[in-house]
């Protein structure tokens, strides 16, 4: 597994691995189903021009293809030393270990390189893979957002992770 710069020479690889219902359920809205060849390639446009101080996304690259996708987004004001990560993985990679080792390389990048103090996620609480992902990295669970997500004409809960350094 390694973190690397998108560009559009993934573009196919995001078509083929982003277009799954079941990654769309577990990630925002903006993240669209079905995922197309343009919603790849403005992505990719996002990611190339959006400065690395407000936001750092990686694919996540595997046996020679992108798989997945994990971003920082940079806190501003009194919460600029905190950073929110998300991520997502190709299903058929799922349970390999793979997100894992993304998840605990781009905190390295965020204590390491960008002097962070502390990375958090909200998971959405029926995403118990997301949350053993984040369990094992050493994340801790702070809370329970109650009734936080509106996704797919329902309201659900969000569990709050962080980890400090």
């Amino acid at each position: 597994m390694e973190l690397k710069k998108w560009s559009y020479n993934y573009v196919s690889d995001l078509i083929r691995f982003a277009n799954n219902k079941k990654i769309a359920d577990n990630l925002r809205d903006i993240f669209p189903h079905p995922y197309t060849e343009e919603n790849a390639r403005q992505f990719i446009e996002f990611c190339m021009n959006t400065p690395e101080n407000k936001q750092v996304n990686r694919a996540i690259f595997y046996e020679n293809q992108a798989i997945g996708g994990i971003g920082l987004t940079l806190g501003e004001d009194v919460n600029t030393k905190s950073a929110e990560i998300g991520y997502w993985l190709a299903e058929e990679y799922w349970g390999k270990g793979i997100v894992t080792d993304a998840v605990k390389e781009m905190c390295r990048f965020a204590f390491e390189e960008l002097n962070l103090a502390r990375v958090y996620a909200a998971v959405y609480a029926y995403n118990k893979g997301s949350c053993k992902v984040l369990e094992k990295c050493g994340f801790v669970m702070e809370g329970v957002l109650r009734k936080s997500v509106f996704k797919n004409g329902q309201f659900f809960d969000a569990c709050m992770y962080s980890l400090i350094n």
